[in-house]
């Protein structure tokens, strides 16, 4: 696991909610931001996932505390942050981790089918980010989101045509803010993550010749760990990158650029 490079009372004081934080890469960025000193809020539909998830931060030393959220629901979302405000008097940080996707062909895809992954993709980090995005407006003193999105939402990404339609509406959603929150002293910026070794990945390479085949898709020829996503979003979420706005941060080994004539 790479450790966190920043002091680490880098956080201190403050507060992050973090979505899709019982698991993955939203709890590998939870880890390092209470690891810095933050106080922070997991959400997730999943309770027992969160349970896991906050003994393990306080096990470590951390200060953490669970809300089971399902971000489709704006008042769930609304519930969320004021709780996070009434149990810790503040809200500086929120990052956009609560995701949904499924591999189908585009014709074959359900209106239902897209409802949920646009849901809880585009809908869900909208409401999640207004909602904390009132809160630290109303606080006056500024803050930071951060989103996790996809290449593929300006390559494109045949078979998830409803995940590519909603991460790239979050990245333009990042850019909008990134622009009109700024005056409030609120940044916005995303990560694009690539492969990444999570348990919820996994089943995508469980075959031996899937790994291989996608390893051969990365310049670096390797899958990415969770700790590095987490180095890049706890950088982009400090106070070192406060002249970094409207940003989307590429973390993918050179995948999205493709191997050319090395392939």
């Amino acid at each position: 696991m790479h450790k966190p490079m920043l002091p680490n009372d880098t956080f201190r004081g403050q507060t992050a909610v973090i979505t899709g934080g019982g698991t993955g890469i939203g709890f590998a960025i939870a880890k390092y931001l209470a690891n810095l000193g933050a106080r922070v809020v997991l959400a997730s539909r999943k309770a027992e996932h969160l349970d896991k998830a906050v003994a393990e931060i306080q096990d470590a030393g951390g200060e953490a505390f669970a809300v089971p959220t399902d971000v489709r629901d704006p008042e769930q979302v609304d519930r969320l942050m004021n709780t996070a405000v009434e149990k810790t008097g503040r809200l500086d940080i929120l990052v956009n981790s609560a995701a949904g996707n499924f591999i189908v062909d585009s014709e074959k895809l359900s209106v239902n089918g897209w409802n949920a992954v646009v849901g809880s993709v585009l809908n869900g980090t909208f409401y999640c980010t207004r909602a904390a995005g009132l809160k630290m407006i109303e606080s006056k003193n500024g803050g930071r989101i951060l989103s996790i999105v996809a290449s593929y939402a300006w390559t494109g990404g045949p078979r998830t045509v409803h995940s590519v339609a909603a991460k790239a509406g979050v990245v333009a959603m990042t850019r909008t803010l990134a622009v009109e929150w700024a005056h409030y002293g609120i940044r916005v910026n995303a990560v694009c993550p690539g492969p990444t070794d999570t348990e919820g990945a996994r089943p995508l390479w469980a075959d031996p010749a899937d790994e291989e085949r996608l390893k051969a898709k990365i310049p670096v020829g390797r899958f990415a760990d969770p700790s590095e996503i987490a180095n890049a979003a706890t950088y982009l979420l400090s106070p070192y990158a406060d002249f970094v706005n409207g940003e989307v941060f590429v973390i993918d080994g050179g995948e999205w650029l493709g191997k050319g004539l090395t392939s």
